[in-house]
This record gives C-alpha cells, structure tokens and sequence, in this order.
C-alpha cells in the first residue's frame, strides 16, 4: 500500500515542501526513513511507535519505508513527526487518505501520543497557504500560525484527537485568524524621564523619523543608555508586513510569546559588549538568528561600543549596507534579513573625561587614540548621525518643568514616516535610510543654496561618497518633519551638524 502525505521543513527562514511517501509491503515489521534525514528525524520511529502504543492506535504489521521528498534536500528536528504519524495511519487504514490530499501537517510527536511545539512554524505556514487550504499544528502553535490568511489553521492536542477529527466522529475549529491588537507603547520608558538634552532628544527624533543610525559619545552619567533604551517608545508602527518579517525570525530562533504569536512593536536588543561576532551574525551547526537579525525591523543598541570586540564590530559592516546576513556552513548557507537601526555609545576615553568641559582627563594622549582607533574609519562612516551627548546642567536637573513625553514625539515621528511611506509605496524601501543610490537625486531635490552649501561642506570637510549620501538623507528626512518637499539650506545645515563628532575626536 501506498500513500502520501504533505509536511513543510525549514532551512533558516526558508520553508521548503516535504512530501512524506509511505509504502506498507510485505515482509517482516520494520520501520525505516530514508530522503537525507538527520538524527532528529530518524529518532522519529520511536518516538511514534512509542505514540501508537499510548494512544491504543494501530501500528501497520508491516514492511514500512517512509521517503521524505525531495530526497537531496537535508531534512532536520522534529518537525515532520505529526506526518510520518499521519502516513502510518493512512496505511493502516485509520484515516481515509483522501480527506488530507490538501492539507499539510507539521509538530514534534511525544511518547505519550500529545504534540509539542516546534519553531519556525509561521514561515511553513505561509508556504503552506501558496497550495494547500489547511495545516495541522501542536495546539501551542496554533495562535501563531493563525496570522496567515487563506488557510484553515487546526491546532492539535494529540494524535486520538487528531483521528476523531480526520474520521468526522469528533471535528474541530479552525483557530480564527490572529488579528492584532494596537501596538501598545504605554509600558515603555519614557523621554519625559530626561531632563534636558534638548538637542540629543532632536536628533534622535530625526534619526527615529528616518531610520538612521545614531553614535552617541559623552561623558559617563550625561544619558546616553538613557536616551537609547527610550527609543523604542518613539519608533512609528510596524505595518503587518513588517510584522510578519519579524515574527518570522523570531519564530525559527524559538522566542515567540504563545500568548502574543505576532510581534508588532519593533524589536529593541541589546547584547552585552562581551558578545561574539557569531552572536552578533548568527551561527552555529544548524544557523541560527544572531542579534543582527532578532533587530530586524527595529533598533540595536551596543552601549560601550568600544569594548565591543574588533571582529564582532566589523562584521556589521556589510550586513548594514546589504540588510541582510549570510551564514556559510559546509551543509550551505542560510541568509537573514537584518535592515535595522543601529545606535551605539561610548564613552570619549577609558577614563571617560576626554573634552569634558569641568572634569580633567587622566589619559594619555596614546590611551585616548587607541580607544578612538577601536571604532574603524569604515564602520565611523556607517553611522548616519554623530552625536555629543552634554553632560547635564544642574538646572536641567532641579527644573520641575514637566519634560516633552514620547507621545508627542512618536506623533511627529509617524508623520514624517507616513510622507515616506507614501513617497517609496511600491518600491520595497521602508524608510528615508535605505534610499537607494539610483533614485537618490530623484527624492532629494535640492534648492540652489542647500546644493552649494553642500557642494562647499563636502570640500571643507572632505567627505566620503557614503557620508555624502548619508547627510543628503538625513537632510531629506528633517526636510519632511518640516513638511516641505524640496530640502533647503538650514535641513543641510543640521544634517551637516551632525557629522561633525569625527573632526573633533577623530581628528587624522
């Protein structure tokens, strides 16, 4: 006997079709899977026999071979469990094959006959819903596949459960389809908390509005971890598709809420400064997201950027220009998407003093370089906005003026991001960061004073090709918080202002 099955497997974020082929022949009992199927998978066979026994259910007294198809594509984890389950019972005559020829299973079966649940399993259910109208899932991961539209989701307790259904004798629902909630923002830390840096809270606004990466360097105590953990309370709202890219990475690295499947506020991470490059990049035996990639569509902040290690500083470099990262492995390579904004801070010099307007620096000249030259001149050129956080007046402290809440700001910020979303509609481009070189000119028209004030900045201060464009868009986002089209001289003014932090430390 012969049969048939659908299953979906996962290489990174890339779900694939598995087709689980079962022959019952003749011959004595035995139980064996073939089609490049690693550990995980061949352990299978216990684990299932082990679940038709605890469920009461009929294992085929039989030669059985299960194929799984494409046969040269490496199978990995437990994922196809539920199928090969489900092709068993097809053979043995407990399900009719033909009321599953459009519906595709995927979970982890346990001794016991429950299921548990998998990672990875929004990407499958996309992939699913290209061909097939239903898929099966641990109950766990129901919620989550739910988000999918245009596929009856079924989330499944254990394999008894499963048959009642498939035979008609108990059905189940389909889990309704996941519709967000509002993203809620109200938990988050707030700008109010800041007193004073007026001009610090206006460039990170800016860079907020536009996407761009921030370097904050400053004294130790002027707020530089405080205004970037408060990022997050001014990001403008991810759309649904954002939503779905993000929770699809989240969901393969296994740190998806249950009770939130989707992720609709953007992801703020911040690893610790004694993080590896493959933390950063992602890796391991089977690759897996690294910081880089968890940030996806939201803000990585690497506080004490110095410290950071050379090599794991270093290799942000491509993933920030690319918005993705690729993982070479001898198995293949696995690529990521990683558009994200990125703020660092550091402090001056080991002491921490260097230009501080009252404290003295205890560092040597020679201290001081070093500690600059750990930030490379190609990664110092990745930022987008340079900037000197102050250390805070007394004043600014004692004042009881209530400060401008992250509300307010947030309202500004998704203004400006809606002209954006509207102007590169159609195009894949997200926000004023990720302007592409080609049609640079064409949404940054300039007027004759901005363009010589430019022209003469650029001379002046001898800037790179990329700090050229990253000023032109760092321009043309002030230029929609004012809500004018054409960029003017005082929105290159200000873009200008903030790239002037490497010719005061950075000085060679």
């Amino acid at each position: 006997m012969f049969g048939k099955v659908n299953s979906v497997g996962l290489t990174g974020l890339n779900a694939f079709p598995v087709y689980v082929e079962i022959e019952a022949s003749a011959g004595l009992p035995a139980f064996d899977i073939v089609g490049l199927a690693d550990v995980a998978v061949r352990e299978s066979r216990e684990r299932i026999r082990s679940a038709f026994r605890t469920s009461r259910l009929d294992f085929p007294r039989s030669k059985v071979l299960v194929n799984l198809a494409p046969a040269d594509v490496k199978k990995s984890g437990s994922v196809h469990d539920l199928a090969i389950a489900v092709a068993l019972l097809c053979v043995s005559g407990a399900i009719d094959s033909r009321r599953i020829e459009k519906a595709a299973f995927v979970g982890e079966v346990s001794l016991s006959g429950e299921l548990r649940k998998i990672n990875g399993v929004l990407p499958m259910t996309i992939l699913a819903q290209q061909d097939l109208e239903e898929i099966y899932v641990p109950k766990d991961n129901a919620l989550e596949a739910s988000a999918v539209r245009g596929i009856k989701v079924y989330g499944i307790e254990s394999l008894p459960q499963l048959v009642m259904h498939l035979c008609g004798k108990q059905e189940l629902q389909p889990e309704p389809v996941f519709t967000p909630s509002k993203a809620d923002y109200i938990s988050s830390l707030d700008f109010a908390d800041v007193k004073g840096q007026a001009a610090a809270k206006k460039a990170l606004e800016v860079a907020a509005a536009g996407g761009h990466n921030v370097l904050m360097i400053g004294a130790p105590g002027s707020g530089k971890s405080m205004l970037a953990k408060r990022m997050p309370s001014i990001l403008p709202e991810m759309t649904f598709e954002e939503a779905i890219e993000t929770t699809g990475v989240h969901s393969v690295a296994g740190l998806l809420d249950s009770k939130h499947p989707l992720i609709t506020t953007r992801p703020f991470r911040s690893p610790h400064h004694t993080v590896s490059a493959a933390g950063l990049a992602g890796g391991g035996t089977t690759p897996r997201p690294g910081e880089i990639s968890l940030a996806h569509n939201g803000l990585l902040f690497l506080d004490e950027l110095a410290e950071f290690s050379r090599p794991a500083l270093e290799i942000l470099r491509q993933p920030l220009e690319d918005m993705k990262v690729t993982i070479s492995r001898v198995s293949g390579s696995i690529t990521y998407p990683c558009s994200f904004m990125l703020i660092g801070a550091m402090n001056p010099c080991p002491c921490g003093y260097y230009g501080h307007p009252t404290r003295k620096c205890i560092c040597s000249k020679n201290q001081v370089d070093h500690y600059l030259n750990k930030i490379s001149g190609p990664m110092l050129d990745r930022f987008d906005i340079h900037l000197e956080v102050a250390p805070v007046e007394f004043a600014d402290l004692s004042s009881g003026e209530k400060e401008e809440s992250s509300e307010s700001i947030r309202h500004r910020v998704q203004a400006a991001r809606d002209i954006q979303n509207k102007r590169f509609e159609g195009t894949g481009i997200t926000c004023n960061a990720r302007i592409t070189p080609e049609i640079l000119h064409d949404v940054c028209p300039m007027t004759d004073k901005a363009e010589k004030m430019l022209g003469d900045m650029f001379d002046k201060l001898g800037l790179s090709a990329r700090a050229y464009e990253k000023i032109l868009k760092v321009a043309r986002t002030v230029a929609d918080m004012d809500g004018t089209e054409t960029i003017d001289k005082p929105h290159i003014a200000q873009a200008v202002q903030y790239r002037s932090l490497d010719r005061k430390y950075w000085k060679s």
